[in-house]
């Protein structure tokens, strides 16, 4: 067995009915590129028997009992093909907006938690002969960095696969599994001995993060704080379904634009995001005066490192809606963004742990609970507006069972009080951005999708010197 981190378990036990914590991607491909033919049996064999170099299409959930401890990854060693690989046809003419609202609908349905979490649906129906392959792994088991980690292992540089390479990436020992009684006894016995100290450690350092905090939240420059977010209709608590939204921008506009303004290129897609989002919100007549809050995944995990699960962390970014130049509203990004990555860097000096690392997981899920019973996303401050994550992908080719991979979609999870998600992606020439939302609050998602690109129009009509 193979216990996670207290991170990887907070994605499990934070999930409710309403909060569903896998990570997704859409990935449209050409099948005209491949050798003998596409066919959904071609994909299946091909993903069978790359599996044993894939360990999170391997392993399974063993809890627990109570949620005293964390829970363990176990092998499991009858993963079932045809549960996990599927096919669907999208509705006709199976365009961009019946794609997206066939993977919204899948989005919106849990993985199983019974078996490795996990799902592949195969899309047929796609004009022009087009295929789309729709991915759901669980977030306790990938994070952005490790997910393009395993897209490595899944996908081809060339149109002919390579054969299976015959290794078994981090295989968990197969021996005797616990049962029940003596995981109750593990679990109660690591919480009793390691709890009090593990608080002790975590009360300290949040101390000590504390006072290293006070200088960085003062002055012209001072660094956006959580829970200081304007409430707006994207803060409703999220229910149980989901929709999904895309938009593709050329990524050498966004680079021209990074160039012309002198700013990072991650500040230019929080800038395209923000004034799409000031567009949206102005046309509902919901614009805050104050500006938008984005929460910011930033990776901690260190060069080379491939093993499964997650090593992220957060900042908190202002979106400066409250600018009505688009141009300064980019300059106010980029001070923003360096105030809290200096931020970042200063306190995790004095981070020894997180919360998630010295609480039992029962008490992460109770207060996941409670919050979403007790209706709290309407009573208490929003912690940001929206989640804005950022991946690198790949700059070359790849293709998947010989067809070439064009379109690659993310999509993230909502959290708690938020009812929008954005994740961008950026693939050979392009950035792709994946909107996904709780339709109750967010009913109209093209809408923001459309904006990126009159964001990114305002943005060069506004550069020091025109980037098109």
């Amino acid at each position: 067995m193979r216990q996670m981190s207290g991170q990887d378990a907070a994605f499990l036990y934070g999930e409710t009915p309403n909060w569903h914590m896998h990570v997704s991607a859409l990935m449209v491909l050409d099948p005209s590129t491949c050798p003998d033919g596409w066919s959904f049996q071609r994909f299946k064999d091909l993903l069978v028997q790359r599996m044993p170099e894939a360990p999170q299409l391997r392993w399974k959930l063993r809890d627990v009992p109570f949620g005293l401890d964390r829970p363990y990854w176990i092998e499991d060693p009858d993963v079932d093909p045809d549960f996990h690989i599927r096919r669907i046809g999208v509705p006709s003419p199976g365009g961009p907006q019946e794609l997206a609202d066939l993977c919204g609908h899948l989005a919106g349905l849990k993985l199983d938690r019974s078996r490795p979490l996990w799902e592949a649906w195969v899309i047929e129906g796609l004009p022009e002969g087009r295929v789309a392959l729709f991915q759901k792994l669980h977030h306790s088991i990938i994070d952005g960095s490790s997910g393009m980690g395993l897209a490595e292992i899944l996908l081809d540089l060339q149109p002919e696969p390579r054969p299976p390479s015959g290794e078994v990436r981090q295989q968990i020992d197969t021996g005797s599994v616990p049962g029940d009684l003596q995981m109750f006894v593990r679990g109660a016995f690591n919480t009793w001995i390691h709890t009090p100290g593990r608080m002790a450690r975590f009360t300290n350092q949040s101390i000590r993060q504390a006072i290293e905090m006070v200088p960085r939240v003062r002055g012209e420059d001072a660094a956006a704080l959580p829970l200081t977010a304007p409430r707006t209709t994207l803060n409703a608590d999220p229910t149980p379904h989901r929709a999904f939204a895309t938009a593709t921008v050329e990524l050498e506009r966004l680079k021209a634009l990074k160039k012309a303004f002198d700013v990072k290129l991650n500040d230019v897609v929080l800038a395209v995001c923000a004034g799409s989002l000031r567009r949206y919100l102005t046309k509902i007549d919901d614009l805050p005066e104050q500006p938008l809050l984005a929460s910011v995944p930033v990776s901690l995990r260190p060069p080379g490192d491939d093993s499964v699960g997650n090593k992220v962390g957060n900042i908190f970014v202002s979106l400066a809606t409250d600018v009505d130049d688009p141009a300064e509203r980019l300059r106010t990004i980029y001070r923003s963004s360096q105030s809290a990555k200096g931020m970042r860097e200063a306190m995790s000096a004095h981070q020894i742990m997180g919360i998630t690392e010295t609480a039992p997981p029962a008490l992460v899920a109770l207060a996941a609970r409670m919050y979403t019973r007790r209706g709290l996303a309407k009573r208490t401050p929003p912690a940001s507006n929206v989640v804005i994550s950022n991946v690198p992908g790949p700059t070359f080719p790849l293709y998947v069972a010989g067809a070439q991979l064009e379109k690659l979609y993310p999509m993230g999870p909502l959290m708690m009080g938020m009812s929008l998600n954005i994740t961008v992606l950026s693939f050979m020439e392009n950035i792709d951005f994946g909107f996904v939302v709780c339709p109750e609050s967010v009913p109209e998602p093209w809408l923001l999708a459309e904006g990126v690109g009159l964001a990114l129009e305002e943005l060069e009509q506004a550069a020091p010197s025109r980037t098109t």
